[in-house]
Order: C-alpha cells, then structure tokens, then sequence
C-alpha cells in the first residue's frame, strides 16, 4: 500500500548523475571526435568539464542533506 504522506525517492539524485554523465563522458567524447586544433579549444573542454563535476557535488551533498535522516536528538531528562 501506498502511504500519502511518504516521499518519494529515486529522483534527487537524477541530476547529479546527468552532470556527470556530461563531465566525464559527452564533453571528452566530443573533444575526441571533434579532435581540436590547440590548447583553447582543449582547455575550455576541461573547465566545461570541471564545472559539471562541481555541479553536480554541489547537487549531491544538497540532495544528501535534504534526504538524510537526523541522528541527532535533544535529551528532556537533563535539568
């Protein structure tokens, strides 16, 4: 059974993984196939794919603070 109140998950992380996907696969792919003439055409390839990789961290450890459960509780018994 399906409660109402329960969130659904599977989904905060989709976009951490595509920027990923991008930094590390699709840009070097498209360096590759396009083979560039130069150090510009290369270095802005890596910075493209340095900011993906950064997105997608500064995603991650969003969608990790979010999800987590606290651990941490307050004491009533203290006086």
């Amino acid at each position: 059974m399906l409660v109402a109140n329960e969130k659904p998950t599977g989904t905060s992380y989709t976009t951490s993984v595509a920027l990923l996907i991008v930094g590390f696969l699709l840009i070097p792919a498209v360096l590759i196939v396009s083979r560039p003439v130069g150090y510009l055409s290369s270095s802005v390839g890596f910075v493209c794919s340095a900011i993906c990789i950064g997105l997608a961290r500064m995603n991650w450890m969003k969608s990790s603070r979010l999800s987590m459960a606290s651990i941490a509780y307050q004491r009533t018994d203290i006086k």
